[in-house]
């Protein structure tokens, strides 16, 4: 009887904190994101000298309050689930503990508790709460898209890497005795990449007519082959195809998500939905 009412509290606690299809589940996933977003107005606001100095003390009570509160709910989510491990392991587990982590790791290095933005990325959970579905499953598709092609965004990025170090390679041949900017190969190799990339920011030019006329060309070739990875990645979403998959639905064994409403296992640990 004892264990009944253990297993009936656990999946109560995991419909309220995993599901967003009950009122309750909802709601939770609600008063989460309105803390997420405080909190990172916190974060920012102590980042601006003024107010810091004026309010530093409730600022900083406000962010160890709402780090409380987003342990109490990790522990939470690793009590409600049968395999905790598998939970913590994934996206949104390791997301979760990224959350409260710059906190304690600030009682040690205190500038780390502005990397407490980091907990923006569980604003991500804003689709599933008010289930738009249809967002999520075109985020799938660039992901899709983006590991499909990866081996040739990796070829075409090693192959800019090349270019990159031999441009900055001709450029301090050509600069170097004439302009003290570029004063070493890697220096040259930033010039280069920031050139090709057409960032420019100015802090480096070259002032010597050989020397603008390789500018000229790396810019050029920027130009030329900027448009390669969107291309790549473009052909890649026109071939995916996402089935529709509702995203309300969690597994009570890994709190993996995106399920098909008529699935009987979880595609994820194959445990019985």
């Amino acid at each position: 009887m004892q264990s009944e009412k253990k297993t009936g509290w656990r999946e109560k606690l995991f419909r309220v904190i995993f599901e967003a299809d009950t009122t309750a589940g909802k709601i939770f996933d609600v008063f989460l994101l309105l803390l997420i977003l405080i909190s990172i107005a916190i974060v920012m606001l102590q980042s601006v000298a003024a107010v810091n100095a004026r309010h530093a003390k409730l600022l900083m009570d406000l962010e160890w309050i709402i780090t409380i509160i987003f342990t109490v709910e990790y522990g939470l989510r690793m009590i409600a689930l049968k395999k905790p491990l598998k939970y913590a392991g994934s996206i949104y587990g390791i997301i979760d503990l990224l959350a409260i982590l710059p906190s304690y790791l600030s009682l040690v290095l205190p500038q780390s508790r502005f990397l407490l933005v980091i907990r923006a990325l569980r604003l991500m959970r804003v689709f599933r709460v008010f289930e738009l579905s249809h967002f999520v499953r075109e985020g799938m598709q660039i992901v899709l898209a983006l590991k499909a092609s990866a081996k040739r965004i990796l070829v075409f990025l090693s192959f800019m890497v090349i270019v990159s170090v031999v441009m900055g390679a001709l450029i301090y041949v050509v600069e170097s005795p004439h302009n003290d900017k570029f004063s070493s190969i890697p220096q040259s190799v930033y010039w280069s990449i920031v050139t090709i990339t057409t960032v420019g920011y100015g802090d480096i030019s070259p002032t010597t007519p050989i020397g603008k006329f390789l500018a000229s060309l790396v810019m050029l070739l920027g130009y030329a082959i900027i448009a390669i990875p969107t291309g790549i990645v473009s052909v890649e979403m026109s071939k995916s195809f996402k089935k529709e998959e509702s995203v309300s639905r969690a597994c009570p064994n890994c709190g993996e998500g995106a399920h098909a409403p008529d699935a009987k296992f979880c595609k994820f640990c194959g445990y019985k939905l």
